[in-house]
């Protein structure tokens, strides 16, 4: 009777213990909290790193900038690109090296000979005037802009340069170096790609003696650093890349003087970003220039002769540079930078066809001695726009 009694008492309270467990819905082991803690942890841990690594980078784009050197019309160039009636292509001219001129952002050519147009006669050196259809060539190679300020500018006067305005403007391929009136030199040249404002000023030395009309200093701008420094500064704060164009330093000479050191680190420290060179109508090294507020500027001292009646002694060799430009925005604040420098070496032909000088047979070692002089300051400069 006893043990029916303990058996039946010890029932019992396993039926109370399974009913307390079932109602308070715990484990009689309470191992399950621990766990779900730690799993809790890990969750957190997991969704916290992701968080970071979803942090947005700095908002950025980039752009790419091309220039060629002289466009420098000699007599017997425009003679070979006739094709009957006063009628004048200059497109097959340029034709193997049209895909390179195309391939930036933005290119810019510097047309040394107004092209004033036939009805007004052409001309050679001394005193240069050049058929519309160069501008014509260089549209459908893709320049975007072209630089006027050189010591060739006055060669035939104002209603050579009017005319010449006048059809880049029917082109339109803006200009800048030469201006219409005094209005139209106070507007900078600017052009926006990617979200990247450039803008453009032109500079010469001189003007083969000719003078500048007194009551029409805007036909062709003169290097003056006062007024240089000024229109440095205020397309500073009109862009985010200023170009400068320096028509400057001595004729054949393949390295730069020190008045072109001085004069275009001088801009660079003001506020150009880039820095081109003509007249020396040979190549002279690139360079970078680490400016005073901690970036740097490109420099290309001298780009050549691109398409010219000149040859001989590295005047028929040219190029185009290219400079990619990254812009980032962090913290409300932009910057800008300059990287990848490139240079594609060009060579005219006796029939005043451009050709890439890695295609010229025949011109193996002079590429090499080429490549050698460009990068001498600038190491990393690649010989390709790929």
């Amino acid at each position: 009777m006893k043990k029916s009694l303990f058996y039946l008492t010890f029932l019992v309270l396993i039926l109370i213990l399974s009913s307390y467990s079932i109602i308070t819905n715990e484990p009689v082991v309470d191992e399950t909290p621990i766990v779900v803690k730690e799993e809790a942890s890990e969750q957190e841990a997991e969704e916290k790193g992701s968080t970071e690594e979803e942090k947005p980078a700095p908002a950025g784009s980039t752009a790419t900038l091309a220039a060629i050197g002289d466009i420098l019309i000699h007599d017997r160039v425009y003679d070979l690109a006739e094709v009957g009636n006063g009628v004048y292509d200059f497109m097959p001219m340029l034709a193997p090296v049209q895909p390179y001129i195309g391939e930036a952002d933005i290119t810019v050519a510097n047309q040394e000979t107004m092209i004033g147009g036939v009805d007004l006669g052409l001309s050679s050196y001394p005193s240069f005037n050049s058929p519309y259809e160069v501008g014509d060539a260089l549209q459908e190679s893709g320049v975007d802009l072209v630089t006027l300020a050189n010591n060739h500018t006055l060669d035939r006067g104002e209603n050579v340069i009017q005319s010449a305005l006048s059809y880049w403007d029917t082109l339109g391929i803006p200009y800048t170096g030469s201006f219409e009136s005094a209005e139209d030199q106070q507007t900078i040249r600017t052009i926006e790609k990617n979200g990247i404002v450039f803008s453009f000023l032109a500079y010469t030395y001189g003007t083969n003696g000719i003078p500048v009309p007194a009551d029409k200093p805007y036909l062709v701008n003169l290097i003056d650093w006062p007024k240089m420094e000024q229109e440095i500064i205020k397309a500073k704060q009109q862009s985010d890349v200023v170009v400068v164009s320096l028509h400057f330093g001595q004729e054949y000479e393949r390295m730069p003087n020190e008045m072109q050191k001085e004069l275009a680190h001088q801009a660079a420290n003001t506020g150009a970003d880039i820095v081109i060179g003509h007249h020396p109508h040979v190549l002279q090294p690139l360079e970078w220039v680490e400016r005073e507020d901690g970036t740097r500027a490109f420099i290309a001292y001298s780009l050549g002769n691109f398409l010219s009646g000149q040859k001989w002694d590295y005047k028929d060799i040219g190029g185009i540079m290219q400079i990619k430009v990254e812009k980032t925005e962090a913290n409300g604040e932009e910057t800008i930078e300059l990287k990848e420098p490139a240079f594609v070496p060009t060579f005219v032909e006796q029939g005043y066809v451009v050709y890439p000088l890695k295609d010229v047979e025949g011109k193996e070692a002079v590429y090499e001695e080429i490549k050698t002089h460009m990068s001498q300051w600038m190491p990393e400069l690649q010989f390709s726009l790929e």
